[in-house]
């Protein structure tokens, strides 16, 4: 099966959790609005039946499936990224659900008004949101996955093997280092596990390969995790 993916074209946002477990299980995909335009991404959201609500969505065959986590859900159990059983299915479904809270809790670091202000009319509401979510948000996020790697008994979440939950780990460590890399290299060392999770991710051959083409779009000012100098000083509160 060739998978779609519909996503938009130029950041990588929440299509990038599903773009990472694809390239990680060599599955065959087309990136729609890359590679054939937006008008086609737009045609099937206006489209009858079940549409989506937004992008990400994905096409398998007949399903259209929406919602970065439950494509995840979907494409974990067909690519041996997600545990066989139910309860652990469930478990790496719950795990993503939670990191889709902390997404949200990432864009609005720089949105914390809504996201049809730009960024410029919502400075000092933003400092303020940055704040508090360094000093409040991130240890108890980052805390708890760093908790749950300790516990595990393997390199991976759910133990020895790798999930799609261990991709998307790897894509928040990258973006917040991206977006706040004084703040994040200061806190790094609270969290040895998953900077290490983040490596070894990193090295795996698939998402090496993936990371070093042109197929990974880079990090920049339109997506979730944006670089402002201003958010990133240790004295923002």
């Amino acid at each position: 099966m060739r998978y779609e993916l519909y996503y938009w074209p130029g950041i990588q946002g929440r299509g990038e959790f599903v773009r990472l477990a694809l390239e990680q299980a060599g599955a065959d995909y087309v990136d729609v609005a890359r590679e054939r335009g937006m008008g086609a991404m737009m045609k099937m959201m206006e489209g009858g039946g079940t549409p989506p609500f937004a992008p990400p969505f994905l096409k398998a065959g007949k399903l259209v499936i929406g919602q970065t986590a439950n494509i995840l859900l979907y494409l974990g159990s067909r690519h041996g990224l997600a545990p066989k059983t139910e309860a652990g299915k469930l478990w790496v479904h719950q795990l993503q659900l939670t990191i889709t809270d902390l997404v949200l809790e990432i864009h609005d670091t720089h949105h914390p008004l809504g996201p049809t202000l730009y960024y410029e009319d919502q400075r000092a509401p933003a400092k303020r949101r940055t704040g508090e979510f360094w000093k409040e948000r991130v240890p108890k996020y980052l805390g708890y996955f760093e908790g749950l790697l300790e516990n595990t008994g393997g390199p991976c979440v759910t133990g020895r093997r790798l999930s799609y939950v261990d991709l998307s780990l790897f894509q928040i460590v990258e973006g917040l280092r991206y977006a706040f890399p004084k703040r994040m290299k200061a806190f790094e060392r609270d969290i040895p596990g998953l900077v290490d999770l983040h490596d070894r991710v990193a090295a795996r051959p698939n998402i090496k390969a993936y990371l070093s083409s042109d197929r990974r779009i880079p990090f920049n000012e339109e997506g979730i995790f944006r670089r402002y100098k201003e958010l990133d000083s240790q004295l923002v509160i």
